[in-house]
């Protein structure tokens, strides 16, 4: 990701969202690394050139544009990210006026004038400053929006650890959360332009479980660069991760009877304990491949009410159409108040199965089912472990290898079963 690349990218979708000589109205959004303002400046100057009329959120969460791109009726929401990378890598995400990812055809556009572009001097008669005039009013609206969402939400009692990752939450997010009147310590607030994601956030929540412990806090909340995510801290300095998140707010949306159809989803990566403990609670998990696109497509298409991925990325399709750490926090201490529970008493039930992954070395990536042995093995497992265990087995997207993932309910008896079935892999496209 360079300049010019950048200028392209906004060129390009001006000119394919241009309809009937009007120009499209984008808004654009950054987290802190160095590179975001320099980016953000070249996309504008593209995006001019290519007939759009552009304005910056400056600083502001990946969720945060996408809810202002809807909110101010916006063409598109532009985020220049990385989110969880290391600040030398950034990135573009753009959403569509309802809040949602744009889908792979304007992408292929887009790709495809990046790949056809020529050298030029075009880019450096476009050189003045962009246009941030309304970037405070952006940001407020986002903000008050979760007053809105959380209208008797008074967080007074609680006693909260917020690490910001240096990244695009480091004001927003503590700012929010002492709105609603918490007791509140920042960590890992102070960007600048390199440390995001740097042994803080929601990639390393060790500094955020020592200073929930030493200060007797109710709960820490990690997010990551661009604060799409957030992972937890229980008040006995155990981890939450994604799955313990939707175990609880499943539990959460049920008593308010807004639990649709009694379902959640997740993807495949998502540990069988949660898909156990749901069921013995009348709860469907469905599973989509791993990556949020594909959660928010079977949210989206049967109606339900939360999805998400280990990871920390959860939706609530009701309030947002994208992952949104801050509205997850806030939730989850909902749910807490209302309770009056802590947080390690709501991920209570959810015990996490035992699992095994093995990655085997292949020459070729043929078809499993077409490898008799292997789909004869295979189905054997599978009618072994029954409803107390899951088998993934798939091929790497990068590598000559195929990956066998078994979870059951002992690590012996799992243990045996994946090299049983990877013996066979071995030998058969080995």
């Amino acid at each position: 990701m360079d300049e010019s690349s950048a200028f392209t990218i906004g060129k390009s979708l001006a000119k394919h969202l241009s309809k009937n000589g009007v120009a499209p109205k984008f808004v654009t959004g950054r987290d802190t690394r160095e590179s975001g303002n320099w980016l953000e400046r070249a996309l504008h100057h593209g995006a001019k050139a290519g007939g759009a009329n552009c304005e910056s959120a400056g600083v502001i969460t990946t969720p945060g544009v996408a809810f202002i791109t809807r909110e101010f009726g916006f063409d598109a929401g532009i985020v220049i990210s990385a989110s969880h990378n290391p600040f030398y890598d950034n990135g573009i995400k753009i959403f569509t006026p309802t809040g949602i990812k744009f889908g792979a055809d304007i992408e292929k556009k887009i790709e495809h004038d990046i790949h056809s572009q020529k050298p030029s001097g075009e880019f450096p008669k476009f050189r003045e400053p962009i246009n941030d005039s309304r970037a405070v009013e952006f940001q407020n609206s986002y903000a008050k929006n979760f007053h809105k969402e959380f209208p008797k939400l008074a967080l007074g009692n609680l006693k909260l650890v917020i690490d910001c990752a240096n990244g695009a939450a480091s004001e927003i997010a503590p700012r929010i959360f002492s709105e609603f009147g918490a007791n509140l310590t920042k960590i890992n607030a102070e960007p600048n332009g390199q440390n995001i994601n740097e042994n803080c956030g929601s990639l390393h929540m060790d500094s955020l479980r020592e200073r929930v412990i030493a200060d007797s806090a109710d709960i820490g909340i990690g997010f990551d660069g661009d604060a799409d995510r957030a992972l937890f801290i229980d008040d006995k300095g155990e981890f939450v991760d994604g799955d313990a998140v939707m175990w609880a707010m499943a539990h959460h949306l049920k008593s308010h009877s807004v639990l649709k159809d009694d379902k959640v989803v997740a993807t495949v990566m998502s540990n069988l304990g949660l898909e156990v403990a749901l069921r013995e609670n009348n709860i469907e998990l469905i599973r989509t491949p791993v990556g949020d696109k594909y959660v928010l497509e079977r949210l989206l298409s049967s109606g339900l009410s939360i999805g998400g991925e280990q990871s920390g990325h959860i939706i609530f399709p009701f309030c947002s159409l994208v992952g949104d750490g801050i509205l997850t926090a806030l939730f989850l201490l909902e749910a807490m108040q209302e309770q009056g529970k802590k947080l390690s008493e709501l991920t209570i039930g959810l015990k996490r199965f035992p699992q095994i992954l093995l990655n085997v070395k292949v020459k070729e990536k043929r078809d499993f089912e077409q490898v008799a042995e292997i789909e004869r093995v295979k189905s054997e497992v599978e009618q072994e472990l029954g409803q107390r265990g899951r088998l993934l087995l798939r091929y790497s997207g990068t590598e000559n290898l195929a990956r066998v993932m078994i979870e059951g309910e002992d690590q012996t008896i799992i243990e045996a079963k994946a090299n049983r079935l990877a013996a066979v892999i071995r030998e058969t496209l080995g």
